[in-house]
């Protein structure tokens, strides 16, 4: 899978939203990356319900819903009926991460798994083969802007080995700190979705892609 940009809502500014969404049409963006926080999880409140399924109408691309709340599994149903096509919880938060799994599953959507920096992989090592996405935070989940924790890459690379060792379909996400400067190092470590929030949005969304998706071009190319 070659990898491709998912721009991070958590930082794009509320009142573009509708020309935001023009661009991404516009640039064949495949995955909008959508935070769900709930102010107890992580201090921070981003969008609801009600605003995910207004936005379902400006894309087609799929909406990939990061949950970073305290009971997940109660968000599940009504995240499906307001278009979300994938939903990832976190682990530190699913009490029985298989039942949540499953009943993630159960709705034919893609379900994935969040580990935060300091969490190790090995809590996923039962449930590899049940996932279509593993996110890897390179942040502390809550807030954009933050710098990008460099002991992530690693991370990655131990989470890269594992899936190519046992061929497992899961895609590896990597969501924080994101730029021009280090998505080589999250690539080359075996990344294939890259959350983008911050370095995306700040001055022209639409060049911002451009340079991303050149950079990934350059990274492919590279021997």
């Amino acid at each position: 899978m070659k990898a491709i940009i998912s721009p991070s809502l958590l930082s794009a500014n509320v009142c573009n939203y509708l020309a935001d969404f023009k661009v991404f049409n516009e640039k064949g963006i495949k995955v909008v990356h959508i935070d769900i926080m709930d102010g107890h999880y992580v201090p921070n409140i981003s969008i609801g319900l009600g605003q995910v399924a207004s936005l379902r109408n400006l894309t087609q691309a799929e909406f990939d819903v990061h949950l970073m709340v305290t009971n997940p599994d109660e968000f599940i149903e009504d995240l499906v009926e307001a278009g979300a096509n994938s939903i990832t919880i976190h682990s530190e938060v699913a009490t029985h991460l298989y039942k949540s799994i499953y009943y993630l599953k159960s709705f034919g959507i893609k379900a994935g798994v969040a580990l935060n920096p300091a969490t190790p992989i090995s809590c996923l090592e039962h449930v590899y083969s049940l996932l279509d996405r593993v996110l890897v935070m390179s942040v502390e989940p809550g807030f954009g802007g933050q710098g990008f924790i460099p002991f992530t890459v690693e991370k990655i690379k131990q989470l890269n080995d594992v899936k190519t060792k046992n061929k497992y379909n899961f895609t590896i996400q990597v969501d924080g700190g994101i730029n021009l400067d280090n998505i080589e190092d999250v690539i080359k470590a075996g990344a294939r979705d890259i959350v983008i929030g911050s370095s995306l949005f700040k001055e022209n969304l639409s060049n911002n892609i451009d340079l991303f998706n050149q950079r990934i071009i350059n990274i492919n190319n590279t021997p």
